[in-house]
């Protein structure tokens, strides 16, 4: 965890927060070049992260919705817990467009969600959005809110899928985490099983998937939007 110390009040004060560190040093570097912003913060885990928002009381924190140790949602909860006076204002930062993620990572506490691909002036864009009061999201996502919000269904219609049906649950949330980059160190802490157990559910996705390798299912995956 990285916690500079800043006196300035006149800036947006942001923490980082993503456990890939050369995203992180990305993020840092774009949105430094930006008026106005200061990086007062980074983490990549759930723990430091909590730690380093408290202690350096952020205006705006750039959430990493996917960590192996909890993820976004885990954060928003810890620092509610440390009831610090202020609370920061969140911004989900991910790869994932999953209405899941999104609906839940909202209701946890996030004020927006946009995804990856966003350029760094757009994303500059969002941060002073978000600590102005406005709700950012990347296009078609803030469908999945609103649907959620007013009570319809923001999942697709469910459709017929011999092979994904074939799926068990836990070998489902193997293959979502397969698909969105996760080593099986990772995905073991992040399931809390054992890395041996990983092997076995990923073996049995290939099997009952028909794919031959790990990036043949992530191709697979994501030809059916899984993420």
């Amino acid at each position: 965890m990285t916690v500079p110390t800043t006196t300035d009040a006149a800036v947006c004060r942001v923490f980082l927060v993503d456990d890939h560190a050369v995203f992180r040093s990305g993020v840092r570097a774009e949105l430094s070049s930006e008026s106005g912003l200061q990086i007062v913060g980074e983490a990549g885990n759930v723990a430091d992260s909590v730690r380093g928002i408290v202690a350096t009381g952020p205006d705006v924190v750039l959430l990493d919705v996917h960590m192996p140790d909890g993820g976004g949602v885990a954060v928003v909860r810890g620092v509610a817990d440390s009831r610090i006076d202020t609370q920061p204002v969140y911004l989900a930062l991910s790869v994932s467009d999953a209405a899941e993620d999104v609906i839940a990572t909202i209701r946890a506490g996030a004020r927006g969600y946009v995804t990856k691909t966003i350029a760094g002036a757009d994303l500059a864009d969002a941060v002073r959005r978000v600590a102005e009061g406005d709700a950012v999201f990347s296009p078609r996502l803030a469908g999945f809110v609103l649907d959620s919000f007013t009570g319809r269904s923001a999942a697709p219609e469910p459709h017929l899928d011999p092979e994904l049906d074939s799926l068990t649950p836990r070998e489902m949330e193997v293959l979502r985490l397969l698909a969105r980059g996760y080593t099986y160190r990772e995905i073991a802490e992040d399931l809390v099983i054992s890395i041996k157990t990983v092997e076995t559910h990923a073996s049995n996705v290939l099997r009952k998937t028909q794919q031959s390798n790990r990036n043949a299912l992530t191709r697979w995956a994501a030809n059916r939007q899984i993420s």
